[in-house]
């Protein structure tokens, strides 16, 4: 079975249809950048440009940057704030000509991937996997159900959004060594290690191609970490599974 996901970001929007028994793209993602500024028509502009790429048709699951419920942006983080109230099902939806289109968080998806076909799959204790990349996205999950809408990059660290010090674009902007970055990595593991006591964390996006530069370099985490197994596609495979079920 087939269904489009396509994964909304701070700084991309990509998509791909993705082959549901394995959990894997059946072509090549499309990736266009965000357009700046980032307001609903102009991202859907973008998201229906990667959608009619493929010449698809058939329902597309789409995650978003935020806090999503009903289909409806509550928070808007790392895109425009004219997000926030958006019904992001109905309007994508409409772009498409009436495609059945399903939306949830950005992190979420990818943690349900990664669940289902990756790194936390036959994990039944307590999982959370955050994704570094523009900011910091979370999904956790306890007996492999998920808490949707966690939105743990925004905990305060040391009197700052963690997502300001410890996601990938910080590292990009600061221009951080690896050492250097991984060092708040780790203090925002600790930190949230220290609420939540998983037994593994899923380090994911952009990022978790590279994590032999960093991951080693993080000590004094009782969790076990490891990489994401689908990498930056997640969240475009969690976002079908999404499709698939709605």
């Amino acid at each position: 079975m087939q269904i489009f996901g396509v994964d909304i970001g701070g700084s991309g929007i990509k998509g791909a249809p993705v082959d549901l028994d394995r959990g894997d793209l059946t072509e090549e993602r499309h990736k266009v950048l965000t357009p700046q500024p980032s307001t609903p028509d102009a991202v859907v502009d973008c998201v229906c440009e990667v959608v009619r790429h493929f010449g698809w048709t058939g329902p597309v699951g789409a995650t978003f940057p935020g806090v999503i419920t009903n289909g409806t942006a509550r928070t808007a983080a790392n895109v425009d704030k004219s997000w926030i109230g958006t019904d992001i099902r109905k309007l994508v939806s409409e772009r498409l000509g009436g495609t059945q289109v399903t939306v949830l968080n950005d992190a979420d998806a990818a943690g349900v991937a990664e669940m289902h076909f990756g790194a936390g799959r036959g994990r039944t204790g307590t999982v959370i996997l955050l994704t570094l990349g523009t900011g910091i996205g979370s999904a956790l999950f306890t007996g492999g159900r998920l808490v949707p809408n966690t939105e743990l990059g925004h905990l305060e660290l040391h009197g700052h959004d963690a997502e300001k010090k410890a996601s990938s674009k910080a590292r990009e902007d600061e221009d951080l060594s690896w050492e250097h970055w991984a060092r708040r990595v780790q203090k925002y593991l600790a930190h949230v290690e220290m609420l939540f006591s998983p037994e593994l964390f899923i380090i994911g996006g952009g990022v978790s191609r590279k994590s032999h530069k960093f991951l080693p370099l993080i000590k004094g985490i009782s969790a076990e970490i490891v990489p994401a197994q689908l990498q930056n596609n997640a969240g475009i495979v969690g976002a079908a599974m999404a499709a698939a079920e709605a």
